[in-house]
């Protein structure tokens, strides 16, 4: 195809302008399906994917060959960024770009090329440089990962629609989405569409009508894992979960498991009653406290303790070291009482 793109082996010099995406169409001339020699299909995949395998060793050796920072380096150079620093951004960006490559690999599904998936990722990174904040205490690797772990799954999910949807349309799902998620953030909670709506000046008819094309199919039949046996349809249950439903939850369950596993046992416990996270329902304040056999104040007071870690943690944490809960929180002992 004409707007194939591939990963171009000069397109690294002097790593000058990460904003590139590092990433480039090859030349005219050079097109992926012109440089295969005339075979059978079977050849000419076998052969575009050696060509494309090489020529992303090519470029992790280039990336091998970046000095990782010290986590004093990220932060002098995050606060340099932070005052519009352009060589501190490429900096940054540019000791990260095997981080990339790393979680690309991991996303990695039949009919979306490699290359595709860095080149998305790159676009994560830069947007993780530009808001990367110090101050809350988390490597920059840390922070990183979730953002190039979200154009990933983004573009995966994409390309792997079976509706397309317009341009203007897309647009609003991403301000709808956005929104939702600043509230989320503001909130410790799941924002209504009321709630959205009043954010974005759009009645909460909108916003539903909003969500519900936003969760428009995917192939059913999109690998899943890392064996083809395995297809999205498999892990869709009867009770009438989306396909787009199911693509995000696995592409994000391992964020969450990491996030939660920052939580004592008790919080943990009272955010997936509280939020539904098992089991797709959410309980009550007075359900979750009838489930300890404490109060609903006393489940409220866990929950908000663990929001609090949650927003330190930032969008999440897969690698920091445990948090230690604030000594104004109140203590969670295996002898809660009633109050």
């Amino acid at each position: 195809m004409d707007d194939d793109i591939v990963l171009a082996q000069g397109s690294l010099s002097s790593f000058d302008d990460p904003e590139a995406i590092l990433l480039a169409p090859m030349p005219a001339g050079e097109r992926a399906d012109e440089v295969l020699s005339p075979a059978t299909d079977d050849e000419k995949i076998r052969s575009h994917r050696a060509l494309e395998t090489e020529q992303i060793q090519g470029y992790l050796h280039r990336t091998r060959a970046t000095r990782l920072l010290t986590a004093e380096e990220e932060v002098s150079l995050a606060l340099r960024v932070a005052r519009g620093d352009k060589q501190a951004k490429d900096t940054l960006t540019e000791a990260n770009l095997r981080l990339v490559i790393s979680i690309a690999r991991r996303y990695s599904v039949p009919g979306i090329p490699l290359a595709d998936l860095i080149q998305e990722g790159n676009i994560g990174l830069i947007r993780a440089v530009e808001k990367f904040d110090p101050r809350r205490g988390f490597r920059f690797s840390t922070y990183a990962t979730w953002w190039i772990r979200r154009a990933i799954a983004r573009a995966v999910i994409n390309q792997g629609r079976t509706i397309r949807i317009p341009v203007y349309v897309a647009e609003m799902i991403h301000k709808v989405v956005k929104t939702a998620g600043s509230l989320r953030q503001d909130l410790g909670r799941e924002p209504s569409a009321d709630e959205i709506g009043e954010a974005l000046s759009v009645a909460p008819d909108r916003v539903n009508e909003i969500m519900r094309v936003a969760m428009e199919p995917i192939s059913l039949e999109t690998p899943v894992g890392d064996k083809d046996s395995a297809q999205l349809q498999d892990f869709v249950h009867a009770r009438g979960a989306t396909p787009s439903d199911v693509a995000n939850n696995l592409i994000r369950r391992e964020q969450l498991d990491n996030v939660l596993a920052k939580l004592t046992d008790r919080e943990r416990d009272v955010v997936r009653m509280r939020y539904g996270l098992d089991d797709g329902s959410p309980r009550t304040l007075e359900e979750v406290g009838r489930h300890f056999q404490v109060t609903r104040e006393r489940v409220r007071q866990i929950e908000l303790r663990a929001i609090k870690k949650l927003r330190r943690l930032g969008p999440f944490d897969e690698d920091g070291d445990d948090l230690e809960a604030d000594d104004d929180l109140l203590s969670d002992s295996a002898d809660d009482t009633e109050e």
